[in-house]
């Protein structure tokens, strides 16, 4: 999985953006990056990716450091990729089959191979009714699924979900929720969010970054009660700890176990 060792980052008009993080994603299967714009998520998951190199420190990917060679980063990103919030960044085909097949035939898998593997990727996302479907006819959210199985068609170990939730319905808030419950029995997610209830509910171990440094870290159920670095990070308490502080009620880490305690 991905270590992040004492990462400095400085944009080119010295602007500090991250200072001296640390970081392990192999502490959750998945695990929130979180804090309020600006405080440097979107810098991290960059260098995660290798579009960015620090100043200084390190990312390991198994255990080892990370090169910016361009023959290691073809393979890097097929064992690290990420869904960017915005989907229509990550779509480039006119028609949904070619744009999820892209980066299978870039590597030369044969025609095939490549329709097993579109199928496969499309259906993780309950989105194989839209393979033949031209892109400009599909919903924001229908976009979201697309590029979704653009990136696990390459069977990564390590995904990065940028917003992943942004601009979503409800509805489509839980169908990503679902995806990502799927998908994390087989490969380790990061995931930035706004939406602290999905990060809650969702993630088994959470980092805080305000202003480009990690001011906390810890289990959700924990981290969360800290009210010092919940208001120095300008966030917001998930839904369910508001209710276990304000009324006494056991902490729950899912709708579900609230409702169902409270149906007994």
């Amino acid at each position: 999985m991905i270590k992040i060792e004492n990462l400095y980052y400085e944009y080119e008009d010295g602007t500090k953006a991250l200072n001296n993080i640390n970081i392990d994603t192999s502490k959750g299967k998945v695990v929130g990056i979180i804090g309020a714009n600006g405080s440097g998520k979107s810098t991290l998951f960059l260098n995660m990716i290798g579009i960015l190199k620090p100043k200084s420190g390190l990312i390991k990917y198994e255990d080892m450091p990370i090169k910016y060679t361009k023959s290691y980063m073809k393979e890097y990103r097929k064992r690290v990729n990420i869904v960017f919030q915005n989907p229509e960044n990550q779509i480039f085909y006119s028609n949904v089959y070619d744009d999820v097949a892209f980066s299978l035939r870039n590597i030369g898998l044969s025609e095939e191979l490549v329709r097993k593997k579109v199928n496969e990727a499309l259906n993780q996302v309950d989105g194989l009714e839209l393979i033949n479907k031209p892109v400009h006819f599909l919903s924001y959210g229908q976009k979201k699924r697309v590029a979704f199985a653009g990136v696990l068609v390459m069977d990564c170990n390590v995904l990065l979900l940028d917003e992943p939730t942004s601009g979503l319905d409800p509805y489509m808030t839980k169908e990503v929720k679902k995806i990502i419950n799927t998908i994390s029995s087989e490969k380790n997610i990061v995931i930035s969010s706004h939406d602290m209830d999905l990060i809650y509910d969702i993630c088994d171990y959470v980092y805080i970054l305000s202003k480009g440094s990690l001011i906390g870290e810890g289990k959700p159920e924990k981290i969360f009660l800290e009210a010092e670095i919940i208001e120095k990070a300008s966030l917001e308490k998930p839904w369910l700890i508001k209710i276990h502080e304000k009324l006494g009620t056991p902490l729950f880490k899912s709708e579900k176990e609230f409702l169902e305690f409270n149906m007994k």
